[in-house]
């Protein structure tokens, strides 16, 4: 007979392994919160979920809870639907609110055009129709350039406008904003799919709940965003508005975003959402951007170049400083040849990481 502890090792016994740390934790950067580690409330609540057999694709305990906290959020008929990452929430939204012969109305500016490589195109089968944008935000007025010829049958419809809380360039919607464009959309048959991967940030920046600015106000659909906030993997699409949406589980298949042990994505969702650490987070980030940008506005040469309302500052400097800079600090070039660049502020991100950095650039521009 088998030895029962060899077939079913005590959980609670911590494994053997060989596995060791491959990088410096004391580097920090400027780059991504992406690049932030799991907050550590996170990993507990993994833990937690771990150990034991649940039941597999969503019908498990922790995904059953999820939507009971989704609609503490999001209103009463909210649902979520997890999903392993930003892009295949933004694809799996969108496929959800299109036919094959839909468009989306969308910031030049936006993730799904510029930074998704091509998969709403190319996996989900969509049009997008682009607007160039002063601040990144979408108004009534520039979704019209777009949104027309649905009697054409030589042009995408436009079924849908996206929009993203907060923006690729940091800017976030007022409710009283995206009110105006859900009105201006629905008036036009459109759906309205809010691309929520830094959704708390802004929730945080207004001081409000985040219902306040999606179902309150009219969006169908969102992308609810948590690894950039903290989580280890996972995102979530909510859908909002169910008599907008068809077929969200079997698109999610599909688009092979359905996780066979979903648990682990909704217990991190959950760890975020039931209390207030998605907020404290997200406070915190925001806190920092602003320390930044407190302390780059007394650098000599340096200019912001949009209003810091969550945590990014992007801002122009000399190509040679930012260079020179990146040796020690990790960050992005937004427009290498203008000279403009990102930073972003995490859930981790300290005081003293922001002052350090702060320092360096005033010595690198007073080379």
């Amino acid at each position: 007979m088998a030895d029962p502890q060899a077939v079913n090792p005590d959980p609670t016994n911590a494994a053997k392994t060989d596995a060791r740390r491959h990088h410096d934790p004391r580097v920090r950067g400027f780059a991504s919160d992406n690049y932030a580690g799991a907050h550590p409330e996170v990993l507990a609540a993994l833990a937690l979920a771990n150990g034991g057999h649940q039941v597999a694709y969503g019908e498990d305990d922790y995904t059953e809870n999820l939507q009971r906290i989704v609609r503490s959020h999001f209103g009463g008929r909210a649902e979520a639907f997890p999903v392993f990452n930003g892009t295949g929430a933004n694809v799996v939204a969108l496929q959800a609110v299109t036919d094959r012969w839909g468009a989306v109305i969308a910031a030049e500016t936006a993730h799904i055009n510029v930074d998704e490589g091509g998969a709403p195109e190319r996996m989900g089968g969509l049009k997008l129709l682009t607007v160039p944008t002063p601040d990144g935000k979408l108004t009534p007025e520039l979704i019209d350039r777009q949104a027309y010829g649905w009697e054409d049958e030589h042009r995408a419809m436009p079924q849908v406008v996206s929009i993203t809380q907060n923006t690729e360039l940091g800017t976030v919607y007022t409710p009283d904003e995206i009110r105006a464009i859900c009105e201006h959309a629905h008036e036009r048959g459109m759906k309205v799919h809010l691309d929520g991967a830094r959704v708390s940030n802004a929730a945080a920046s207004l001081d409000v709940p985040m219902r306040t600015f999606t179902h309150t106000v009219g969006v169908d659909i969102m992308s609810f965003g948590g690894t950039k906030n903290g989580m280890l993997f996972g995102e979530a699409v909510v859908v909002l508005n169910p008599d907008a949406v068809r077929a969200m589980k079997h698109l999610r298949k599909l688009s092979m975003q359905l996780a066979s042990k979903m648990r682990f994505v909704s217990v991190q969702l959950e760890a975020m959402l039931a209390r207030d650490l998605w907020l404290r987070n997200a406070r915190h980030a925001n806190a920092m951007a602003q320390r930044l940008a407190d302390g780059v506005r007394q650098v000599d040469g340096v200019e912001i170049l949009y209003p810091v309302q969550a945590n990014a500052v992007f801002a122009r400097l000399p190509h040679e400083v930012s260079e020179r800079l990146q040796k020690h600090y990790r960050f992005y070039f937004w427009d290498e040849a203008a000279g403009d660049v990102r930073w972003m502020c995490s859930f981790d991100t300290t005081e003293d990481d922001v002052d350090g950095f702060v320092q360096a650039l005033k010595e690198e521009m007073a080379r």
